[in-house]
């Protein structure tokens, strides 16, 4: 009878232990600002900048990884033919950009390369 009230009572002592460490721990949930995973990309266009392929649709950037398309910020240097649908023209300090989300596009010859402002 001893040995079974006190087995009973070590494991109740190791499940109270056991809850409280499980209370203690938070999950917090892995938000990136910004960064959207999709699994397919609907008629990307595909620009090629460093040996990176990068895929645009919309205006948003993405990476290929593990078979999902990953937002990413535009690179600059890149060329690209036409501008995303939707662009707006400014003006900062005199020259003339291009911009639409977020993303600065300038003209150089027949094409656009995408320049930080």
């Amino acid at each position: 009878m001893k040995t079974i009230f006190k087995n009973i009572s070590i494991l109740i002592v190791i499940l109270i232990f056991m809850t409280s460490c499980v209370a203690s721990v938070g999950v917090r949930p892995r938000h990136h600002k910004h960064v959207n995973v999709v699994k397919k990309v609907h008629h990307p266009r595909v620009a090629v900048y460093k040996n990176v392929k990068y895929y645009r649709n919309g205006g948003i950037w993405y990476i290929k990884k593990n078979r999902k398309y990953v937002t990413v910020a535009a690179p600059s240097g890149v060329r690209i033919n036409a501008l995303p649908r939707g662009y707006r023209k400014v003006i900062v300090r005199g020259a003339t950009y291009y911009q639409y989300k977020g993303v600065y596009y300038k003209r150089s010859g027949r094409k656009y390369v995408v320049v930080k402002v």
